[in-house]
């Protein structure tokens, strides 16, 4: 009578694990260690990759040796419970395409509309993400990639004005895709998703590189060859015009006067918007700036249109490096070295603000520094 009680259960399990075998021959990666995962919990394992298979105790390791043994004459039970199945690669995008899925259970009793509330923070998130740092396996998600991610996100708030609290929204968007497919997945990953929200003016507490920094490091002789020769112009293109990164990265040939009597810069509206009508401005072209651009009249074909990832490239570069004069240097510190050198210098600053795209606190008065006059302050200052 038991076994009458218990057959039922026991070819439900039958089928179960024979179903997982079959999946076992999918060409899909996922597929694949899924099946395995799921036929060693069938024989009342625990899928581990070979490595952790190896490093078993003793005892634990001849009893999954011995059941494969009872089941040679199936090769997908035995790479299921000794681990001879490769753990898929899951990049960020495929996390987000996964997670649709896996967290179904927030999607019930949604309506359209906070559907859409739902999903879009979230898929922002990953765009955003990928724009910056790539689309890597989530397993080479280092804490340093998330500090490049983190730092983009300190350049917008500066940059265009945006709160802190939305850059938080948005490592809280990436941190729960992340998380959930992680834990869903049972891979064991140890995420670098603390410790990274933004302070309220933050973005404003960046230090500059110091004269001697710049000029003892950053110049030094080979000490951008790593670089891209894209990303290379534009660093030493903002260090004697403090002009922002998306800036000169989207320059159009018609904004690069080389051959002026006095080489300069003019960042306009074109193809793109400005941070704000400050913004438009003429920037002479000297020292290493105007060898950069010289190398580029045309512009920055590379990252006119995408020009997100620039920084995170940058930034990785120095400090790998050893090129960030402190942990809290960034790409974007060169901008605030340029605003002291001219401050240190007692420069104006109704001309200080012209050139560096900032609101003036007061009324703007006539046409302000000419081009000439520019260059002639600007010349000591520059490397």
């Amino acid at each position: 009578m038991q076994a009458k009680f218990k057959e039922p259960l026991i070819w439900a399990e039958q089928i179960e694990a024979w179903e997982a075998r079959l999946a076992g021959d999918s060409d899909d990666a996922e597929a694949r260690f899924q099946a395995a995962a799921e036929l060693a919990q069938r024989r009342g394992y625990r899928y581990l990759t070979v490595e952790k298979v190896a490093q078993l105790p003793r005892t634990e390791l001849l009893e999954r040796i011995e059941t494969t043994a009872e089941e040679r004459h199936a090769p997908r039970e035995t790479a299921a419970l000794l681990g001879g199945v490769t753990e898929p690669l899951i990049t960020v995008e495929r996390a987000l395409e996964l997670y649709w899925s896996l967290a179904k259970d927030r999607a019930v009793g949604k309506s359209e509309d906070q559907l859409h509330r739902w999903r879009n923070p979230r898929i922002k998130a990953i765009r955003n993400f990928i724009g910056v740092c790539g689309n890597l396996p989530i397993n080479e998600i280092s804490g340093d990639v998330m500090l490049d991610f983190r730092a983009w996100w300190v350049e917008r708030v500066d940059i265009e004005g945006m709160s802190p609290d939305t850059a938080n929204k948005d490592f809280t968007h990436l941190g729960d895709v992340l998380k959930t497919v992680n834990n869903m997945k049972r891979l064991g990953l140890v995420l670098p998703l603390t410790d990274i929200a933004l302070k309220s003016g933050e973005a404003k507490t960046r230090p500059p590189f110091s004269n001697g920094w710049i000029r003892d490091q950053l110049l030094r002789p080979g000490a951008l060859d790593g670089l891209n020769d894209e990303a290379r112009a534009i660093f030493l293109a903002m260090i004697n015009t403090g002009a922002r990164p998306s800036e000169l990265a989207g320059l159009t040939p018609g904004e690069i006067h080389l051959d002026a009597d006095i080489p300069h810069i003019s960042i306009k509206p074109i193809g793109r918007k400005l941070k704000s009508g400050n913004a438009k401005r003429t920037i002479p072209l000297l020292g290493v700036s105007l060898e950069a651009m010289r190398q580029f009249p045309d512009g920055f074909g590379r990252y006119r249109k995408r020009s997100a990832g620039l920084s995170g490239t940058i930034n990785k570069f120095l400090r790998e490096n050893g090129l960030c004069e402190t942990p809290a240097h960034t790409l974007y510190c060169l901008r605030h070295s340029f605003e002291d050198r001219m401050f240190a210098a007692g420069i104006d600053e109704r001309i200080r603000r012209d050139l560096m795209g900032h609101t003036l606190n007061r009324e703007r008065y006539g046409a302000g520094a000419s081009l000439e006059q520019m260059s002639d302050l600007l010349q000591p200052l520059s490397f």
